[in-house]
């Protein structure tokens, strides 16, 4: 084939793109924005094009963040099965008024600034953290940046909207939780390597924080996306973290609606045509 689609746990490391290369594979379409998982390098020697899709429905995606606070923080999930047995008993589901508390958005790309608007519509004091701070939206949607360690120090709800980098992986860590106020949560729909996931646990069983919501995990590729229920778990920290009630974890799922898949079957379609018809490649990834 002249081009293979990959999605965001696919494995497309040297040895994978070296035998795309023995193969005649000349473009590598990612179905997803991320793209953490392709050796660029690797691709650039072999003289083959990456491709990907920057954004597809943002909204998609910070719209399942505020679904993971709000059952999060009401206790939604305990509640339903409880009244799915009959049980209506409300003790221990006490939540919290989201009005009034402050709103970390660490990361102000599209997703972050959506997510940013829909907590400001509920009343939340917004502060944002950014290397490239977008100051003129953060004048017209009531924003402040604050450092980096303010962030954390200062957050009620603290949502990751970054890319992972070398500089971003583990940013949420066990001296930057240890920053954060005891009731304060976090709620993570952009890579799972973003939080150091046995620091997570340390945190959870400890109560440096409240509670976790989490499309993403750190070790993700081997699980989600398929049915372990009756298989053996051999992921402790994974295995941990669904014990505590104060976690949610998703599959992965919030980029999952109608709107997002048509957006990216379209543009990476149009990714490929460009490619083919020797176009230039808008959304082309190149190694740094």
């Amino acid at each position: 084939y002249d081009a293979v689609c990959v999605f965001v746990n696919d494995v497309v490391n040297a040895a994978v793109i070296e035998r795309l290369a023995q193969c005649g594979v000349k473009l590598i379409a990612l179905r997803c924005a991320g793209f953490n998982n392709v050796d660029l390098q690797a691709a650039a020697q072999a003289g083959i094009k990456v491709v990907r899709v920057p954004a597809y429905s943002p909204y998609a995606v910070a719209e399942h963040g505020v679904a993971l606070l709000m059952a999060l923080t009401r206790h939604i999930p305990q509640a339903y099965l409880r009244t799915k047995t009959a049980n209506f008993n409300i003790e221990g589901l006490t939540g919290r008024d989201l009005h009034g508390l402050t709103a970390g958005v660490l990361g102000t790309g599209k997703i972050g600034q959506i997510m940013a608007g829909i907590l400001k519509g509920f009343g939340m004091d917004i502060i944002a953290y950014d290397p490239y701070p977008n100051e003129a939206w953060a004048d017209g949607s009531g924003a402040r940046y604050v450092s980096l360690d303010d962030i954390f120090r200062q957050s009620d709800v603290l949502s990751l909207h970054c890319p992972l980098t070398e500089q971003t992986k583990h940013i949420v860590n066990h001296d930057t939780m240890k920053m954060m106020k005891p009731g304060a949560v976090i709620i993570n729909t952009g890579r799972g390597a973003l939080i150091d996931s046995k620091a997570l646990v340390h945190a959870l069983k400890h109560q440096h924080i409240g509670g976790i919501g989490m499309d993403v995990y750190e070790e993700e590729s081997k699980y989600f996306f398929s049915d372990w229920s009756t298989d053996i778990m051999t992921d402790d920290v994974l295995a941990r973290l669904l014990t505590f009630p104060n976690v949610i974890i998703t599959s992965h799922q919030a980029f999952l609606t109608t709107n997002a898949l048509k957006n990216l079957a379209d543009t990476t379609l149009d990714n490929i045509k460009a490619f083919m018809g020797g176009a230039e490649l808008a959304n082309e990834v190149k190694a740094n």
